[in-house]
């Protein structure tokens, strides 16, 4: 089986690139995409882990490039999985992003520091992208929230007195950036948006271009699923899927390999970019 949705320490997830690949191997995965927000760093550890264990485990992971944009519809975030992207072509723009999540987070802050919680943000190395959980982490390792729902749920969840919204970036303008750096653009769990109906917002992203859906991930009810999958069928859409896994401990309850993702997905998506 294969992992199309997975974050690693470079954006919101609890495991290093090297430390996922290995976990995805234990779990017997396949194929891992490495889709972190706003970022294509973890690219290269991922890759360079996947060969070292080779000898390990008896064979080889292949690690599928891609990230995770974030962009906003109806003022509320829509996310956007990019597959195969060129990574010359996106690093420039990317930079922008990485930039505005930088400029959320520091809001983030100095919110919190007004409400009475006075934390720092958090170190951040080259090309990694801040998030709200990184926030939640340190609120929670500063004693003040029990943990990291409770920094959710009390002050950094949407509409929430410390939470800031995505600086504007559309999902017509994100889904265009991915094309112009020849990825393939795919709604991630379209179930979690909050901004419209599914069968209005799909029309407007399939004229800007979207190629695929999220068919399988972890909050899609069977319903739903089967419902993404009529879908896709309907606007010959490309299926994808994953356990959007952030690692121990990210309050993300799947674990890997647990969507079941057959490797054909993964084989459509390879003939879509040729």
């Amino acid at each position: 089986m294969i992992e199309l949705h997975c974050h690693t320490t470079f954006s919101d997830g609890t495991l290093s690139p090297k430390r996922l690949v290995e976990s995805s191997l234990m779990a017997d995965v396949q194929a891992l995409a490495i889709t972190d927000h706003d970022t294509m760093s973890g690219w290269d550890e991922a890759e360079q882990a996947a060969i070292e264990f080779v000898n390990v485990y008896d064979r080889y992971l292949e690690i599928v490039p891609g990230l995770e944009l974030s962009t906003v519809y109806n003022d509320k975030s829509l996310h956007i999985l990019g597959f195969y992207p060129d990574k010359n072509k996106l690093a420039a723009p990317l930079q922008e992003r990485l930039e505005g999540r930088k400029r959320r987070a520091q809001a983030m802050v100095d919110k919190l520091d007004e409400l009475g919680y006075p934390i720092e943000l958090p170190e951040m190395g080259e090309g990694m992208a801040p998030g709200r959980p990184h926030i939640a982490r340190t609120l929670t390792d500063a004693g003040h929230v029990r943990d990291m729902r409770e920094a959710f749920d009390r002050l950094l969840g949407e509409g929430k007195p410390a939470c800031v919204e995505y600086e504007k970036f559309s999902s017509i303008d994100g889904i265009e950036l991915l094309l112009n750096c020849d990825a393939i653009p795919v709604w991630a769990h379209p179930f979690l948006f909050r901004g419209g109906e599914l069968e209005i917002v799909l029309p407007k992203l399939l004229g800007a271009g979207l190629k695929g859906i999220e068919v399988y991930h972890p909050s899609h009810t069977d319903y739903q699923m089967e419902k993404l999958k009529g879908l896709c069928d309907r606007h010959g859409l490309l299926m994808t899927g994953g356990s959007d896994y952030h690692g121990p401990g990210a309050g993300h309850h799947a674990g890997l390999n647990s969507q079941n993702v057959p490797m054909e997905l993964l084989d459509a998506l390879k003939l879509a970019k040729v």
